[in-house]
């Protein structure tokens, strides 16, 4: 298979996922997202780290607000914040700014210069085979790739499928969790 057939599963995927997050109501996202973080807080790598890395969920994303409520007080969280063409990580005090060229919630504060022993991270597809794709900006895979950290995908139940198409610079993650279901990197 050749990169540019890679390149037109994926966006052929991608129009996919949007088409079926639309038919998830918000209140379904939250019934997901609450058994997908009870299924990741009794992990080993969420109990054993200290530090954090999630994400601020966009509204067609597996939404995040409750478990940064819950724990940003407890343990380090942190968000990631665009810059350039990469993301800075920045502790999570519960202020955001969406004045930014993608008026998503950022974090507001100085960059750390770590990254946390553990990452959650948004995704648009995954496989049980720990395959991430995401939005096409390669900004998590960059990160991902710089980083020894125990990295957890996360995603709705309908962005689950049987194989994510990959490309050399695509990162693998150690675990997959969905509402029903968790699967670990061999």
């Amino acid at each position: 298979m050749t990169l540019e057939d890679i390149i037109a599963q994926k966006k052929a995927l991608r129009r996919i996922m949007r088409e079926r997050k639309k038919e998830i109501t918000p209140a379904d996202k939250q019934a997901e997202a609450d058994r997908v973080f009870a299924t990741i807080e009794t992990m080993e790598a969420f109990q054993q780290a200290q530090n954090i890395l999630l994400y601020y969920s966009l509204p067609d994303e597996l939404p995040t607000h409750s478990i940064l409520d819950r724990w940003h007080r407890i343990k380090h969280v942190f968000l990631p914040r665009v810059k350039g063409d990469d993301l800075d990580i920045v502790a999570y005090t519960g202020v955001l700014d969406d004045n930014n060229a993608f008026h998503i919630g950022e974090p507001v504060g100085p960059v750390v210069d770590f990254i946390p022993e553990l990452i959650i991270v948004p995704a648009v597809a995954l496989d049980c085979a720990c395959h991430r794709m995401g939005r096409g900006r390669g900004y998590y895979d960059r990160l991902l790739n710089a980083s020894k950290s125990y990295k957890i995908g996360v995603a709705l139940e309908c962005q689950l499928v049987t194989q994510v198409p990959c490309e050399p610079h695509d990162q693998k993650l150690d675990a997959v969790v969905t509402a029903s279901q968790v699967s670990y990197s061999s």
